[in-house]
């Protein structure tokens, strides 16, 4: 469902919400699991720029992910991310719960993708991404598809991407330029 770009940058300017999946998104979708039943992720550290990126220009950004893990609290603790829902199988139903609680529009929602799973939630906001490396049904269903694989940059670009249209991104980086 890949939209012209006219019509891709009006939704992407829309945009006031975040919504990201974990594995498969924030990570390459690799599970380390210790002997002792611990869970580790490996997260890229870009993607948490683009976070903070994301947040300074304005957007508020989510979790919303099927699975539990102490390491994804962590991570978005250190983020400053607030809002992280986990174990929530029923994307659809909490997505609808993430919106409530945020304020937000379903059209000021973006959701970011990589399997099937991640469907219901997607289909439910303005802005529906799915990583490079997704599962071809939701690349279909995607009005966006990144360059970069999940773990591998996707959410940096969303992020980019997202603050360029809303022209956020050059004011962003200049403070880069002029330090």
């Amino acid at each position: 469902m890949a939209l012209m770009p006219e019509t891709l940058l009006a939704r992407q300017r829309q945009v006031r919400l975040l919504v990201l999946d974990v594995d498969g998104v924030l990570t390459d979708g690799s599970l380390f699991l210790g002997d002792g039943g611990e869970q580790y992720k490996a997260f890229n550290s870009r993607d948490g720029h683009g976070i903070r990126m994301a947040q300074h220009g304005g957007l508020e950004v989510a979790i919303l992910t099927g699975r539990q893990s102490e390491v994804v609290v962590h991570r978005m603790r250190d983020l400053g991310v607030q809002h992280v829902l986990q174990g929530r199988r029923r994307k659809q139903e909490a997505m609808v719960e993430l919106l409530a609680l945020t304020g937000f529009a379903p059209e000021q929602a973006a959701f970011v993708g990589d399997d099937i799973v991640d469907l219901p939630a997607m289909r439910r906001v303005g802005l529906g991404i799915a990583v490079a490396d997704a599962h071809p049904l939701v690349v279909e269903h995607a009005h966006w598809q990144t360059r970069a694989a999940g773990g591998h940059g996707a959410v940096r670009e969303v992020c980019e991407t997202l603050l360029a249209a809303q022209q956020k991104l050059e004011a962003l980086l200049r403070v880069y330029l002029e330090s």
